[in-house]
């Protein structure tokens, strides 16, 4: 990685405006995030303390500690190549708009319908990542207050928790972006603490733990399927779905001073960090398993309490305050994990409303004059959200199809513009570049994505029933159909079409340079 060029030391906001206005667009977000905000918003919605917990059982009963130990930073050495490469277009391209934007400027040809493409793949994606945030803060929250307070969680009451978190998250972005700025620092450390905590507790208080060895070779299938690789991999997909949002650098890069520079290390730093954070976690949970014993893993995939880590927690601790306490440290870092999302989504979905693509466009692409932020899109979001997940209410198989186009949505708008840089040869890196290597990193990135949508539409278990059914393929052909409906109703017509990036995107290379 290198710096081809050094950001002015004075004036950094002056020429961070004038960096957006080259690339078409006035600065009208309010630019006060620091460096260290622009990577704990991503830190924040990867979430190592939300998404290990809350997965967990996936790879516990698809290779058990096996898949845990070595899946974890296995996923994670190509999810780096994909937040590398990805960085890398950021920092020419330091827009909230992100990915779509990305896409429309590498594109060869059809460069509107790239950006279209890919800009409703990762806004639904994103509403759909926003929803299952929340929604899972809600599931755990609940769990939490049945052990504290005795309360039976039902699905009325789960949604409605839900509800009052999402509104929660909506009314803090909409004050403004000093104090998203400062709880997404907040998430960092209450991360970054609260797994310090959490390994320290399950490491001097339990009186015995599993050995070294069988923390990473144990093997457990509880999927049904015989063939071990395959079940290895299905493992993986624990991590897979963990690692994900760390494209909100990119888009709260109009707010981050210096974002050429800043946002695509707050993508990489926020993948690096979760990487080590989240094996030091996750190796020390599973090695306070008391019981090894495929009937004592059994066991814990099927706890009262719904979160196999959960029952870690008690069974190691034999403090049942100790472990509703590391419990509430879960429960808080999935309440900052939801806010981030919220922030990047709404700023995404600001974005792609500037350029009249989401019906109602001129009125999502509002910002409020005295906070300077997208207050009308922030609600869009949260509104979307709650829509997304009304199924909950009635059948969870219901919900997790809806939501399941989060990831597999997500890593499609991820790796689509990293495809089209590595077909651009007249692309230009910015200040900030892999130089050499940026060859290798971006064809990795391109075959690790390719390999993980493959398994997200693969089924994880056997017996296949409507319960078990992957629904992930029917909600990605939705989406596609969606766009290409709305392409044709009114993005051929609208979209950037009456922005100064429409006259951008037909432009070449070198003509945008002279600009």
């Amino acid at each position: 990685m290198s710096e081809t060029t050094k950001a002015p030391a004075s004036h950094p906001i002056d020429d961070d405006a004038a960096a957006l206005a080259a690339l078409g667009y006035k600065q009208e977000l309010h630019r006060g995030m620091s460096g260290f905000s622009n990577f704990a918003v991503s830190f924040s919605i990867i979430s190592i303390l939300a998404g290990c917990i809350t997965s967990y059982s996936i790879a516990l009963n698809s290779g058990g500690p096996s898949a845990i130990t070595i899946g974890w930073p296995l996923v994670g050495v190509f999810v780096l190549m994909v937040a590398l490469a990805m960085a890398e277009v950021c920092s020419k391209y330091p827009t909230a708009g992100g990915l779509y934007f990305w896409a429309g400027r590498l594109a060869k040809r059809n460069k509107r319908q790239w950006a279209w493409t890919v800009g409703w793949f990762n806004f639904l994606g994103e509403v759909a990542v926003t929803a299952a945030i929340d929604f899972g803060a809600a599931t755990t929250m609940m769990a939490f207050a049945n052990l504290v307070w005795g309360v039976e969680p039902s699905a009325a009451s789960t949604f409605g928790l839900f509800v009052v978190l999402i509104v929660v998250h909506g009314l803090l972005n909409t004050f403004g972006v000093s104090i998203v700025s400062l709880l997404s620092n907040v998430s960092a450390w209450w991360h970054i603490i609260g797994v310090l905590v959490i390994v320290g507790a399950l490491w001097i208080m339990p009186t015995h733990h599993q050995e070294v060895g069988w923390t990473f070779t144990h093997w457990y299938n509880g999927t049904g399927w015989s063939f071990g690789p395959y079940v290895f991999l299905m493992g993986l997909l624990m991590a897979q779905y963990t690692y994900t949002g760390y494209d909100a650098s990119a888009h709260v890069a109009e707010e981050t001073k210096n974002a050429s520079i800043a946002a695509p290390k707050g993508i990489v730093m926020s993948v690096v960090i979760s990487i080590i954070g989240g094996w030091i976690l996750l190796f020390s949970i599973t090695a306070a398993i008391q019981d090894g014993s495929d009937k004592g893993i059994a066991g814990l995939l099927t706890s009262a309490t719904g979160l196999p880590p959960a029952q870690i927690f008690l069974d190691a601790l034999n403090n049942p305050v100790m472990a509703k306490f590391l419990l509430f440290i879960v429960c808080g870092a999935q309440f900052f994990c939801g806010m981030a999302s919220v922030t990047a989504n709404s700023r995404m979905s600001y974005a792609f409303s500037r350029d009249n693509a989401i019906p109602g466009s001129r009125l999502w692409a509002k910002v409020n004059k005295r906070t300077g932020t997208p207050t009308n899109s922030i609600w869009l979001c949260v509104v979307l959200s709650i829509v997304l997940t009304t199924p909950a209410l009635f059948n969870t198989t219901a919900y997790l199809a809806v939501t399941s186009v989060a990831v597999i949505g997500l890593y499609i708008a991820y790796v689509t513009p990293v495809f089209l840089r590595r077909l651009d040869k007249s692309f230009v890196p910015g200040p900030w570049n892999l130089g050499r290597w940026s060859t290798v990193v971006g064809w990795i990135a391109v075959a690790w994505v390719i390999l993980i949508i493959i398994l997200f539409v693969l089924p994880p278990v056997t017996p296949i029933t409507i319960d078990t059914f992957n629904y992930a393929p029917i909600a990605v052909a939705v989406v596609a159909v969606l766009s290409i409906v709305l392409w044709y109703a009114y993005g051929k017509r609208d979209f950037m079409a009456s922005s100064a990036e429409a006259e951008h995107l037909t432009m070449a290379p070198e003509k945008l340079l002279e600009e």
